[in-house]
């Protein structure tokens, strides 16, 4: 719902086998993410969610955050954190990041390591006059190879 740079979910107990903007069981509540006062943002139906959890429905992961922002946590979901905490240990006990916040984190720590010597980047800057002078060679070499076939 709602429209560009002002979005809106309504929460809806739906059949996993109907389409997205399909027939809709029971409307359970809604999240409005740019409202200011934190009362009216999230705004959900406690006692029928809990409902619809008891007889085995199952919420998608951003439901299941959203619904434990009220203090209801589905088995699925605490099924599904336990699941990606031992992926992510697993990860790192292979030294291969994760998720798109580590890549972030390592991206900044190597401009960091990167700004912090700058001795490096100097003899870096010195090097361009070697490889200009290898590919002056190249080109000479190139030359050469045209001379010998006429």
């Amino acid at each position: 719902m709602g429209r560009r740079h002002k979005p809106f979910f309504r929460l809806n107990a739906i059949d996993a086998r109907s389409p997205r903007d399909g027939k809709i069981i029971e409307k359970l509540g809604y999240y409005d993410p740019i409202e200011k006062i934190a009362e009216k943002q999230l705004v959900l139906n406690k006692e029928r969610i809990e409902y619809w959890l008891s007889i085995g429905a199952v919420p998608s992961e951003t439901v299941a955050e959203l619904i434990a922002r009220i203090g209801i946590t589905s088995a699925h979901y605490k099924q599904v954190k336990a699941r990606r905490k031992r992926a992510r240990l697993t990860a790192k006990k292979k030294g291969l990041l994760f998720d798109n916040t580590q890549r972030l984190l390592a991206k900044k720590t190597a401009e960091k390591a990167g700004a912090e010597k700058p001795a490096e980047k100097t003899a870096e800057k010195a090097k361009p006059d070697s490889s200009a002078e290898v590919s002056a060679k190249a080109e000479n070499k190139k030359t050469e190879k045209q001379t010998d076939k006429k």
